[in-house]
């Protein structure tokens, strides 16, 4: 639970998808689509300015009832995003999904965004974690380490 962060992005593409303030809601979602993503952060040049997640969608575009078409993700993306530095713990990071009841991290360095760390990624390192724990457990039990 010690373990960066650092070495979950590792184990993922370096990719983060992102789209300007300046996309209309409908292109964000065809890009979250394209991509098979719950979000994408929100880039001025390449200053992170904000994150468009799925839940923005349902609270701020289909429960205003606003145009998707002709609305900016400016408008609905949510601003104050929580960032994290590469070396924030998994412990760390899932007391801030669980706490800010937020699913996705930006991970900055030096003010730049530099990945992406997701609650179904902290969820996958833990299983691994466990299965690997298990495994071991397992092979000690029936005698397969060395004395």
């Amino acid at each position: 639970m010690n373990t960066p962060i650092s070495a979950l992005l590792e184990r993922k593409s370096p990719l983060v998808h992102s789209v300007a303030s300046t996309v209309s809601v409908t292109e964000a979602v065809a890009e979250m689509n394209r991509h098979r993503v719950g979000c994408v952060v929100v880039l001025d040049g390449d200053r992170l300015v904000g994150i468009f997640t799925e839940r923005d969608i349902l609270q701020r575009v289909v429960g205003a009832g606003l145009d998707p078409g002709q609305t900016k993700v400016a408008a609905v993306m949510t601003r104050n995003v929580i960032t994290v530095p590469p070396d924030t713990t998994v412990q760390q990071a899932m007391t801030l999904f669980t706490e800010k009841r937020c699913r996705h991290l930006p991970v900055l360095v030096a003010g730049r965004l530099s990945g992406l760390i997701s609650i179904g990624d902290v969820s996958r390192w833990m299983v691994d974690v466990h299965r690997t724990e298990s495994e071991h457990l397992k092979n000690y039990i029936a005698g397969g380490f060395p004395q």
